[in-house]
């Protein structure tokens, strides 16, 4: 079947947001590879397929970070575009690891550069998932309209329950108005894919489109990983008959995003390649939930007890996220549709059906 998009390689591509691409891109491409070192942290059977993987991919078992393993498959495949998603993961962990997020998010991304230049090839198109990690604790305004960039809370503050910034309020990330400025290591980890990769096709002929999804979630999540996000821990929890434990004063906000919503917001990124300088949109659904609302839908649907404020925290998190998509939708001709509480109902109805046994 001929294609726009021609050949694809998806590194990382084995994994959450990678399968579901899979299924909604690979049949119409004329060809479809996947690279991903299959981690046993993402994967629970490592030498399995994985099951949402679509049957037109090509799954090449190897690591962003062997110069070999990129020479060997380069020398079989040229790619036209490729969804660059292989990336460790994890805000808390990354503080412990730092090390490794660096070695594959940063050293990773530059094997990929290098390789495609030993093997003479360009990539009509790149799209790398980024981060909502990348803003830190974002833009702030004061009362007076005065903006500014507050920085890291600090370990002091947060063990005295300082936990917002007095007499402001935080405005929505949005690419071309926030400045980046991550407060944890996975976060400069994804801000230096982003600027090596911007400046890696400033000498070359391939187009950049960078997406910065804020928090992914739903059918395909890894059940395993404890870095795989709140919203499964949230409904395993729950499906105990436990409370949910609310981290700070349970009014951190985030911007929860369907993985549909992700998956057609780069297929429509893949669709309409920019045709000057690399792009930076945001992927998110516009709209600001605090954990708590997330905590009490998650518990209503289990008939779990009320969510408990722990006043607990964790290092390098931030207090608010969420973003703008605008500037997205003009772009892309994309918008979300799915609200928090259908994707929640649409999660856990996966989890009843996956039959994992409570407290594993």
């Amino acid at each position: 079947m001929t294609s726009s998009l021609g050949t694809v390689l998806v590194t990382g591509g084995a994994g959450f947001i990678g399968c579901e691409l899979s299924r909604a891109l690979a049949p119409s491409a004329d060809r479809w590879v996947v690279l991903d070192n299959m981690h046993p942290q993402v994967h629970a059977s490592p030498d399995t397929r994985p099951e949402r993987l679509a049957a037109e991919a090509e799954l090449v078992v190897g690591d962003v970070t062997d110069a070999t393993a990129w020479d060997e498959l380069l020398a079989q495949v040229r790619p036209d575009v490729v969804f660059h998603l292989a990336a460790e993961t994890g805000t808390a962990q990354s503080l412990a690891e730092s090390n490794r997020h660096a070695s594959v998010n940063v050293v990773g991304t530059t094997q990929m550069a290098d390789a495609f230049t030993r093997a003479g090839h360009d990539p009509a198109h790149i799209v790398l998932t980024s981060s909502r990690a990348v803003y830190g604790e974002g833009l702030w305004r004061r009362t007076d309209g005065e903006t500014f960039y507050p920085p890291q809370r600090t370990r002091a503050q947060l063990e005295a329950q300082q936990w917002e910034v007095e007499g402001a309020e935080h405005v929505p990330n949005a690419a071309a108005v926030s400045f980046p400025a991550p407060v944890s290591v996975y976060g400069a980890t994804k801000l230096a894919q982003e600027h090596v990769l911007s400046a890696w096709v400033g000498a070359r002929s391939t187009a950049l489109s960078v997406l910065r999804l804020q928090n992914v979630y739903g059918p395909g999540q890894s059940l395993s990983n404890p870095y795989t996000g709140i919203v499964p821990l949230f409904s395993r929890i729950a499906a105990e008959g436990r409370s949910i434990p609310l981290y700070e004063d349970g009014d951190i906000t985030r911007d929860f995003v369907f993985i549909d919503d992700v998956v057609s917001a780069l297929v429509a990124a893949a669709a309409t390649p920019p045709t000057g300088l690399p792009r930076t949109l945001d992927v998110g659904t516009g709209v600001r939930t605090t954990i708590r609302d997330l905590a009490e839908t998650v518990a209503a649907m289990h008939a779990a007890p009320a969510p408990e404020v722990t006043a607990q925290f964790r290092d390098g998190d931030v207090r608010h996220a969420a973003c703008d998509v605008a500037a997205t939708t003009a772009a892309l001709g994309w918008t979300p549709q799915w609200s928090m509480a259908d994707g929640v109902r649409a999660l856990q109805a996966w989890i009843d059906e996956q039959n994992v046994p409570a407290g594993s």
